[in-house]
């Protein structure tokens, strides 16, 4: 076991490996000094991504680089690395720079000095984003908080220090849909923030587009929360007590002889109550879809191959990693490896 872990997970990254690299390097050198790894997860990167992971794998017998068999996401390419790493403290970092990574030794400094299991980075401003996005950001964090039983913190992303006991605990956890900052605040210890200000992204392009983002809003929410549920019931028992309403006027208006015109407002209950069906027939559908898949009982990622030092884990929990692999005898493959 090392004495650091740094885990990256890495989707159509080729402009930002070198300097990452480098930069993560030279952060955990002056941290731990040369007792780390550093773990790079190809999610199924369209890019030279890979390429670029084993050349640099070929040359720093520090680095692991692990090549998924497709694009699993960029919560599963996290587990995979968290997974296979093999560190006594953990640092999990995104690969564009946004979050820096010389904040490695005073994220260090404070796990050991309020002996915490968790340190995790919260925000105080994030360069380069559009309001749009920082607006969508700040609400949806409230949200989160206030429909959650999890006590999730407000502002922080996956940028966190975790120990061993900490990440054994998360890794415990093996559902299909994961929100891995949500996961780490359910499974307790010790956690305390970490200010900074969030960098704007290094090079590339941002892989979390409007539709990453509802997304992935919408897996936090329904893995943490029955509130959907909750809204479906309530939102039910204000159309019957609506429903109650118009069937005492309609009641009444015939008893007195009224002629009632009813077409629009007979067709504006029928819409609204169909709407509300269909509402909570999609949240009802969205939980069970989820049963589904935990029932099925997958891995959750597969790992075509492993380019590194030849040590590290002799299996993984949660993943399923190839037996062979058609790129170890490729120019440049050099220290790729199966596991079993």
């Amino acid at each position: 076991m090392t004495a650091l872990s740094i885990v990256v997970p890495c989707f159509n990254e080729e402009a930002c490996l070198p300097e990452l690299h480098q930069r993560l390097g030279a952060a955990a050198r002056i941290a731990v000094g040369e007792d780390y790894e550093l773990v790079l997860v190809n999610d199924g990167s369209r890019d030279t991504s890979w390429d670029i992971m084993r050349r640099l794998a070929d040359t720093d017998p520090h680095l692991v680089a692990v090549n998924l068999s497709r694009n699993h996401g960029h919560q599963l390419a996290l587990t995979a690395g968290l997974d296979i790493c093999c560190g006594d403290r953990i640092l999990i970092i995104d690969a564009d720079l946004q979050d820096p990574p010389e904040l490695l030794a005073p994220m260090l400094g404070a796990m050991t000095d309020q002996q915490a299991d968790v340190v995790y980075g919260v925000r105080r401003s994030r360069d380069g984003e559009t309001a749009f996005k920082r607006a969508t950001a700040h609400g949806f964090y409230r949200m989160l908080s206030r429909a959650t039983e999890v006590d999730i913190p407000l502002d922080a992303g996956d940028f966190r220090l975790m120990s061993r006991r900490a990440l054994n605990a998360l890794l415990a956890m093996p559902e299909q849909a994961r929100f891995i900052r949500g996961m780490v605040a359910w499974i307790g210890f010790r956690q305390v923030p970490f200010n900074y200000d969030r960098k704007e992204r290094f090079a590339g392009e941002t892989k979390y587009p409007l539709g990453k983002m509802v997304r992935f809003a919408f897996d936090a929410l329904t893995g943490f929360s029955s509130a959907p549920l909750k809204l479906a019931s309530h939102a039910g028992l204000a159309l019957s007590a609506g429903s109650v309403v118009i069937v005492l006027y309609i009641l009444y208006a015939w008893l007195s002889g009224q002629s009632i015109q009813g077409w629009a407002s007979l067709m504006l209950v029928v819409v609204v109550l169909g709407a509300v069906q269909m509402f909570v027939l999609a949240l009802m559908g969205e939980y069970i879809g989820r049963l589904y898949n935990e029932a099925k009982g997958r891995p959750l990622y597969i790992v075509q191959d492993i380019a590194g030092r030849p040590g590290g884990p002799a299996r993984t929990r949660l993943g399923y990693v190839a037996e062979a692999t058609a790129n170890s005898d490729k120019p440049g493959g050099k220290g790729t490896r199966p596991i079993k």
